[in-house]
Order: structure tokens, then C-alpha cells, then sequence
């Protein structure tokens, strides 16, 4: 008898396997401040910024493809590529801007798990310690596998987002017109909001944690392809999500001329306007979005900063196998959740200014990225070519010249 056939598996299967990373760091982008910020772009100015929301979405799936990529051929996670063709100082450098990013992050997201229970009754004082906990044990009690399904299993509460957009008929016509229709305000307030968006898309955090995380799933040559498939996949739902909530809050809370303050209050504005469903959906989405990123957040902290200085990481690892790793990751998600639990502060400052400090960061780590996945010697055949260097340059190019409009110009020649 001859050797039995081996089943060939489908490649619509095969690619289901290997989605994750891509799709978990963009959804994670999505998270508390993430909300506020496209509630507010929402709420403030209607449609007219989803057309930077759709050039952000491809220099999002840009970013990611080339983060996936120096993945897989490097076998090496981006802060230990820093390290070792940029040399200590810079890498110390690029470390702390992730680290100083991240931890404002961490503490909008901590805020977000706070005011989505706060919608169902339930005290910060106990939802924050609680989730904290349970995130804790996840990660550190967990295998790289089951962390994946879980984290997974938390983007389906996105789909809250879609379904509250639609309670809200919006006109489609009118969305589709301004989202193709280019608009740009010379004042403080426009600009602030449009890096704001900017920076909770692409934020230094997802480019560390995205290549670390396929680093740790191992992955293979041969698997680049569904990888870079995961990466686009990734890009186009987390910003298909961000599109639904500004749709939902300028056909509701533009047109009542609501001011907002914080994502709680752009869903409990719904419940008047469009139902108290809108506001339950709009609170599970927030939920999701928020839990999610405080696991991701504090993760792409301990792989940045254990790949700088050359210290073991990976989930995969047990406490005593990686305890700098899983010190990193506990002391991220103890102080993000102490700040919280604080008796009357205003995190709402602390939610804008972590958007907006990741905005003008993000071109400083997008710098690094561009310079590694052009280096032959790094990447081989596998190096950036003229057509990928366009997107990469026009995505740099795009972040840096917004901030300098804002920075620059606008207090030059519009005081």
C-alpha cells in the first residue's frame, strides 16, 4: 500500500489560524481615548474628518505590514532591531518615548473600563481592581496561544459600535459625499483633534507590540503572506469601527450640538437622542476597546523595554523564566490602575494629552521602522521596494507635516 495523501488544508482555514496579531494591535488602537477621540471628532465636526480618517487607514495598514514583515524575516522584535543597528543611546531614547506614550495610554484605558461599568451601576472601586486582577492572570498565567484567543474573543464587542451606528440612520449619501470631500480648518482646535485621531491610530505602542507578538507566535517565511493578509485585515476593521463612531455621534450629538468631555458621556448622550440601546451597545464596545488595551498596552511596555536591554520576554515564558517581563507588565497595569482609582481627578486631560503626545511621537519610531526595513543586510529580498518606500515616506511625511501645522504654522501666521 502507498504512503496515505496528507490533507491539504484550505487556505481560507489556514489564514483564519494566523489571524491575530495584526488584527488584536489595531483593534487595540480603538481603546477609551481612542473612543473619546472619534466621539469628539464626531461630535465637534461632523463628517468632516473622515477623509483623514480613510489616509490614516492606509498609512495604518503601511505601518503594519512592514512591522509583520521585519517580524517574520528577522525573528526579531522592533526594540531589539533598534538595538542592535542604532546602538544604546538611541534605543534608550526610543524606549522612553514608547514607555512615556504608553503609561497615558494605560491610564485612559483604566478610565475606560471605569466609566463603561459606570453605565451599568457599577463603581470604579470595584470594576478597575477587578479587571486589573483578571487581566493579571491572564497574561502571566497564560500560554501566547491562549492570550490570543482571549484578546480574540474581545474584538467581537466591537461590533457594538456597527450596530449602534446603524439605530442612529444616518444619511449614507451625505457620509459617503464628505468622506470623499477633503477639508482642513487653520485653527488650534481642528488641528489638536485631527493628531488626536492621528495618534490613536497609529501609535507607537502597536509598532512594538504588533512585530514583538509575531515574534512570540513563531511564525514562518512561508506564513508572511497571511501575515501581511492579517496586517491589511487588521488596518481596515479597527478603522472601519472608528468610522462607525464618528458616523454614530455626528448624526447625533453634531446635529444637537452636544459638548462632550469623555466616552461616557458621548454614550450616555446617545440614550435621548437615538435610545438607551445605542448607549448599552455604545458601553459594551467601550468595554472591549478599553480591556483589550490595558492588556495590550502594558505588554508592548515589558517587550520594548526587556528587547532594549537584551532580557528574556514572551508570554510563552513562566514568572521565573521572564521576571523582568512580568515585572514590567504588573507594574504598568498596578500604577495605570492606582491613578485611577484616585478620589476626584479629571482624567479627561490625561486621555487627550496621551492621543495627542502619541501623534507627534509616533514619526520619531516610524523613523527607526523606515530606516531597518530598507537595511539589506537586515532584510535581504525582502527589503522595502520604490513603491513601498512612497507609502512609507508620504505616511511620515503626512504625520510630521500635521504637526508642524499645528506647532509651526498655525501660531505663526494665525494667532
Amino acid at each position: 500500500m502507498g504512503k496515505p495523501m496528507k490533507k491539504k488544508v484550505p487556505k481560507t482555514l489556514l489564514l483564519f489560524s494566523i489571524l491575530g496579531p495584526g488584527l488584536i494591535t489595531a483593534n487595540a488602537g480603538n481603546d477609551a481615548g481612542g473612543v473619546f477621540t472619534y466621539a469628539s471628532v464626531g461630535a465637534s465636526y461632523g463628517y468632516k474628518m473622515i477623509w483623514g480618517l480613510i489616509l490614516i487607514t492606509v498609512s495604518l495598514a503601511v505601518v503594519q505590514e512592514r512591522n509583520a514583515r521585519m517580524a517574520i524575516v528577522t525573528g526579531k522584535g522592533l526594540a531589539g532591531l533598534i538595538r542592535e543597528h542604532f546602538g544604546v543611546k538611541l534605543t534608550f531614547f526610543a524606549m522612553l518615548v514608547a514607555v512615556i506614550a504608553n503609561f497615558g495610554v494605560v491610564i485612559a484605558d483604566f478610565a475606560g473600563i471605569a466609566e463603561s461599568l459606570e453605565l451599568f451601576g457599577v463603581s470604579k472601586f470595584i470594576s478597575v481592581p477587578v479587571f486589573a486582577v483578571l487581566i493579571w492572570v491572564l497574561v502571566t498565567k497564560g500560554s501566547y496561544k491562549r492570550v490570543e484567543k482571549v484578546f480574540l474573543a474581545f474584538t467581537l464587542l466591537f461590533f457594538g459600535y456597527i450596530i449602534s451606528c446603524f439605530l442612529v440612520k444616518p444619511d449614507w449619501g451625505n457620509v459617503l459625499r464628505q468622506s470623499v470631500t477633503p477639508t482642513l480648518q487653520m485653527n488650534r482646535g481642528y488641528l489638536t483633534t485631527f493628531i488626536g485621531m492621528i495618534g490613536t491610530t497609529i501609535t507607537p505602542y502597536m509598532q512594538f507590540y504588533l512585530q514583538s507578538s509575531i515574534v512570540d507566535k513563531r511564525m514562518k517565511i512561508s506564513q508572511l503572506k497571511y501575515e501581511k493578509a492579517d496586517a491589511y485585515f487588521g488596518a481596515i476593521f479597527g478603522n472601519l469601527i472608528a468610522f462607525f463612531i464618528i458616523v454614530s455621534t455626528a448624526v447625533t450629538l453634531f446635529k444637537a450640538k452636544v459638548t462632550i468631555s469623555s466616552a461616557e458621556q458621548a454614550a450616555m448622550a446617545l440614550a435621548p437622542l437615538a435610545g438607551r440601546y445605542a448607549t448599552v451597545l455604545f458601553g459594551v464596545g467601550l468595554l472591549g476597546a478599553s480591556v483589550l488595551a490595558c492588556a495590550v498596552i502594558p505588554l508592548s511596555t515589558s517587550y520594548t523595554v526587556c528587547e532594549a536591554f537584551g532580557f528574556e520576554s514572551g508570554v510563552d515564558n513562566r514568572l521565573e523564566e521572564a521576571p523582568a517581563f512580568y515585572t514590567i507588565y504588573t507594574a504598568m497595569i498596578i500604577a495605570g490602575a492606582a491613578v485611577v482609582l484616585v478620589p476626584g481627578l479629571s482624567l479627561i486631560s490625561v486621555t487627550l494629552f496621551s492621543q495627542q503626545l502619541a501623534g507627534i511621537l509616533c514619526p520619531i519610531i516610524l523613523i527607526f521602522i523606515v530606516i531597518l526595513v530598507n537595511n539589506k543586510k537586515i532584510m535581504g529580498e525582502y527589503a522595502n521596494t520604490k513603491r513601498q518606500n512612497i507609502l512609507s515616506f508620504a505616511t511620515v511625511g503626512f504625520i510630521v507635516g500635521m504637526t508642524l501645522l499645528l506647532f509651526v504654522v498655525l501660531p505663526l501666521f494665525y494667532k
